[in-house]
């Protein structure tokens, strides 16, 4: 177990216990560690645990460790993070120890006899390069490129106790792996390659316990004749002879237990055994860890699809209250016929927005005609809307329907609406009413059957006042508004996307990369994303082209702690939040002020100071005269 000792400014000291995969520490109360000290911010600093190490890492603090200044750390014991004017010493107790390496003395030589339980390390002959003991090593190589390509654990499992109980000569064998830091019997067959009943019962607790403990390979000759287990309860009841046990490891932690034994006398395992069964454990063990990580693999797939059928809608993945909301919209709307104007930020996605309502409307099997009005040209833009009469300009050398004709049947989508110019958006309202357009050139109208979906990231109503946007064609288009929230406001949305993006680039570029640390994680939603979805794609997919290893970092991402949104005060927070709460509930209500000044439980008064403040933010003015308002 690790903990980490805290030694707080005013010289409190205490310990505490890192038992999660991500332990915060800050100032704040709602940290999982939280340190009294004022110059720690309130979010301060993030220790994750991949299984196998511990790592240090910065959420918006300056932190050293051991006096070098560190932006992650991988810690070991006796480390000393010194983070405002707090100090914490890290320490583990189950730390990794390094395998078992045992000196084996050239063909030929002598070995020392094993002495059960002895705390002197075994050593014997190197098998020979003949006879049996190259008989085995062939088979033992035959036997790993057979199972390397085979991702079944429990046929694994056998496979690997059988081969071990063939090639010690064992009666039987058992595999214990370690589950959550407690043994766990997982697999046990005899010399007829069959699976053995009642497992636990054959076991020896004791002759186990010391090589979990020691994480040491033992030999034991005759259990009920050797001192240290001829007392043990269960050598007893079991009558338990000759027995090999070797650690299974991986990366220098125990994994398991590989445990074979014989119920004859006759039949004693020589030092000869306890090195091919050694061997043989180190082979198991990169075995089963390959099977397995393809294993967690199909589970983290199955878990994703699970998780996209419950939280995609159509084409649009995320579930949090805000896709929600537009969801239901969506449902509303699609099957009429009206106009709809969908806002938000650019990279949110409101040309798959447009999308979906035309796939869940009467007209899904008519076309969806895209027309970004920001990026054609002013004088290409009307011919591109209304299309153009042979000879109506020079290079018209043939009659060309525009988009309008295109969509016929189906759903125009005008993105960027904003952008086009207050002489075209004339003729696009007279289009728009009387479902008549012009080609260019010419004066005869032609009639169109479509719906328009129009976008925009900006405020339409402050285009209107500023005459830069026509305010009947504004209500035309906005007969219902969808307003998508920023990436930034959707919360484990970040993380779902994410998942599927690196899904599919890494499929996509054959890279080995296939998620993400718990570091990463919390960046991701920290980070502001002014790019919203695009930028998330956009940043995933370099770092998957880039990637060197499965799980993807912050660095991975250039979240870099200096790139995330810097904290501010409390007080500041809790001003933005109510600015941009009464904005949503005058939004809902149709900037009713009366209505939202009852919904939100408050004088009219504070709503009307509310509207004066944005508009003196908006135009530069001096705020007005502070008055006593009524605070949400």
């Amino acid at each position: 177990m690790a903990s980490l000792t805290v030694r707080t400014p005013d010289g409190k000291v205490r310990t505490v216990s890192l038992l999660k995969r991500i332990t915060s520490l800050g100032r704040g109360s709602d940290n999982d560690v939280p340190l009294e000290d004022t110059n720690v911010p309130p979010s301060a600093l993030h220790v994750t645990f991949d299984g196998t190490r511990y790592e240090v890492g910065s959420l918006g603090a300056t932190f050293h460790v051991n006096g070098k200044r560190r932006d992650n750390h991988a810690l070991s014991t006796g480390d000393v993070v010194k983070v405002g004017a707090t100090e914490l010493t890290f320490s583990r107790e189950d730390a990794p120890r390094e395998p078992v390496r045992r000196e084996l003395p050239e063909a030929g030589a002598s070995f020392a006899s094993p002495v059960a339980g002895s705390s002197d390390s075994h050593t014997s002959e190197l098998p020979g390069v003949a006879g049996r003991e190259l008989v085995l090593l062939k088979r033992l190589t035959a036997f790993s490129e057979r199972l390397f390509g085979s991702y079944d654990v429990d046929r694994i499992l056998e496979s690997l106790l059988d081969e071990a109980i063939e090639v010690t000569r064992a009666d039987k064998g058992f595999l214990i792996l370690m589950d959550s830091g407690e043994p766990r019997m997982k697999a046990a067959r005899n010399v007829a390659r069959e699976n053995i009943e009642d497992a636990v019962e054959k076991l020896s607790d004791s002759i186990i316990a010391k090589v979990v403990k020691d994480q040491k390979a033992i030999i034991v000759a005759d259990a009920l004749d050797t001192p240290e287990f001829k007392a043990s309860e269960s050598v007893v009841n079991l009558k338990v002879h000759s027995v090999m046990c070797v650690p299974v490891m991986h990366k220098g932690d125990l994994f398991g237990v590989l445990y074979v034994g014989n119920d004859r006398l006759v039949n004693r395992f020589e030092p000869k055994s306890l090195d091919m069964l050694t061997v043989f454990a180190a082979q198991a063990s990169l075995l089963l860890q390959n099977a397995m990580l393809v294993n967690d693999l199909k589970l983290d797939n199955t878990e994703l699809r699970r998780k996209l059928e419950d939280q995609r809608y159509g084409d649009i993945v995320g579930a949090c209250p805000g896709m929600r909301d537009v969801y239901k919209r969506i449902d509303k709307i699609a099957p009429t016929d009206i106009s709809v104007l969908i806002t938000g930020e650019t990279g949110t996605g409101k040309e798959l927005i447009a999308r979906e309502i035309h796939r869940r409307s009467p007209r899904t099997k008519g076309p969806f005609i895209t027309v970004n009005c920001g990026a054609i040209p002013e004088n290409l833009l009307e011919s591109e809307l209304f299309g153009h009469a042979k000879g109506a300009f020079t290079g018209a050398v043939a009659t060309k329907p525009g988009k309008f004709q295109a969509a016929i049947g189906g759903t125009l989508f005008l993105d960027e609406i904003g952008e086009m110019p207050l002489q075209l958006q004339v003729k696009l309202l007279r289009a728009l009413q009387e479902k008549v357009v012009y080609k260019v050139g010419e004066n005869r109208g032609e009639p169109v059957d479509i719906r328009v979906v129009a976008a925009t990231n900006k405020i339409l109503e402050e285009e209107v006042k500023r005459n830069a946007f026509r305010e009947d064609l504004y209500y035309r288009l906005n007969v219902v508004t969808v307003k998508l929230p920023p990436l930034r406001e959707r919360g484990e949305d970040i993380v779902l996307l994410s998942q599927v993006f690196i899904k599919k680039y890494a499929r996509e570029f054959n890279s080995k990369a296939r998620g993400f640390t718990p570091a990463a994680a919390v960046s991701m939603k920290k980070y502001g994303w002014p790019g919203n979805i695009r930028e998330l794609e956009n940043r995933l997919k370099k770092a998957v082209v880039l990637a060197d290893k499965p799980l993807l970092g912050p660095d991975d991402l250039d979240l870099k702690p200096e790139n995330l949104e810097p904290i501010m005060p409390l007080i500041q927070a809790k001003e933005e939040f109510q600015k941009r709460y009464i904005n949503e509930v005058l939004a809902r209500n149709n900037g009713n002020r009366t209505k939202t000044a009852k919904d939100l439980g408050v004088d009219p008064r504070t709503i009307f100071r509310h509207l004066e403040k944005l508009e003196a933010e908006k135009t530069g003015r001096p705020l007005p005269p502070e008055e006593n308002e009524e605070l949400l």
